[in-house]
């Protein structure tokens, strides 16, 4: 498994369009991510899934992809590199 433990920089945390833009990114990435806040996991590419998650700005996530069999480790650590450093940034912005 590689995980990254991300501090949300939205201030107004993951509502709709935050949201949708974190959704699109993971999408983008063709990895199947999970986000985890409080115990709660959800697939990170379902827009209701990461909107239920109830996340607000300063709250600590979780992004995780399961590694196993895969050769490309490098090429999708720095994927979710990239979408952790996403959540840090002000969305809104």
């Amino acid at each position: 498994m590689i995980a990254r433990t991300v501090v949300i920089g939205t201030p107004l945390g993951l509502h709709a369009r935050p949201a949708a833009r974190f959704v699109q990114a993971v999408a983008d990435t063709g990895l199947d991510v999970t986000i985890t806040r409080d115990g709660r996991t959800v697939n990170a590419a379902g827009i209701l899934g990461v909107m239920s998650l109830d996340v607000n700005g300063g709250d600590t996530v979780t992004l995780t992809v399961d590694d196993n069999g895969r050769d490309d480790i490098a090429d999708v650590a720095g994927r979710l590199d990239a979408l952790a450093a996403l959540l840090a940034t002000n969305l809104d912005a």
